[in-house]
């Protein structure tokens, strides 16, 4: 947490931070243009920010995309503004509300956490259904984890979402998992008491896609979730931007917190 106070200390930083915020995913080149600093300078900025967790990175083709992530500032959040009153972290809770804006030019839900376990047991709440139920809220089934094979989205039996597109996209063990996201039902969106309108508009969308990766960081696992594949001003993007850092929130947890050898979660 102390990088993180630190990286959002310079002005120049937080700079960055809003510039992202008005255009999310840019290179180095359009942060550099957007902001009149020096390419070696913004590129030191940067490097700040991603050793505090603050901006992530994600290569398409030759271009490499920088992208808020919002996971330090929830922990910023949770920790300190419930202990004092609002006006005397105003900068902060300004930037969180920044972060949970995420703007509609380029919309991709990009979010990075770092999780004290192992790449296999991080494989596995992935993987398994009895994981997926406790952080997700509905179990992932896939009778064979490998590319094109389906998937169902099964909750706890009350609802089960099937689809031929609905498919593995990658599936490499304790590195990478794809998959296109769950069909949009009527009987999905309701479960979130959303309106008729809003039904229509998201069934009516493409297939977007979610894809984690996995990488070792000392002894804790760096997860990269990127769901990406919206149009511009989606409604399925702007319902899985609101809960996609729950899910992973409650992943994080569950996996970091000691339970008894019969808890699934171990």
């Amino acid at each position: 947490m102390d990088e993180v106070f630190k990286a959002l200390a310079d002005p120049s930083r937080r700079r960055l931070l809003d510039s992202l915020n008005a255009h999310n995913g840019q290179t180095l080149r359009e942060l550099c243009a957007g902001l009149d600093m020096a390419r070696q300078s913004v590129s030191k900025h940067l490097a700040v920010l991603e050793a505090a967790n603050l901006v992530t990175t994600v290569r398409r083709g030759r271009e490499k995309l920088h992208y808020l992530n919002a996971a330090p500032i929830s922990d910023i959040a949770e920790r300190w503004i419930s202990r004092y009153e609002r006006a005397r972290v105003e900068a902060l809770a300004d930037l969180k509300k920044a972060l949970e804006d995420t703007p509609m030019d380029r919309p991709e839900f990009v979010y990075v956490t770092y999780i004290r376990t192992t790449p296999e047991r991080l494989w596995q709440a992935l993987t398994e259904p009895a994981f997926s139920l406790r952080y997700m809220g509905h179990a992932i089934e896939a009778a064979d984890w490998k590319p094109g094979a389906t998937y169902t989205w099964n909750d706890e039996g009350r609802l089960r979402v099937s689809d031929p597109d609905q498919v593995i996209l990658e599936y490499e063990p304790y590195r990478r998992l794809a998959f296109t996201f769950a069909t949009i039902t009527p009987e999905l969106i309701a479960r979130a008491e959303l309106s008729d309108e809003i039904v229509a508009a998201a069934a009516a969308e493409p297939r977007s896609k979610v894809a984690f990766d996995i990488e070792p960081a000392g002894d804790q696992v760096k997860l990269t979730v990127v769901h990406d594949g919206f149009e511009p001003g989606s409604t399925v993007f702007e319902i899985v931007n609101r809960g996609w850092p729950i899910k992973l929130s409650n992943l994080k947890t569950m996996l970091e917190r000691p339970q008894p050898a019969s808890d699934p979660g171990r």
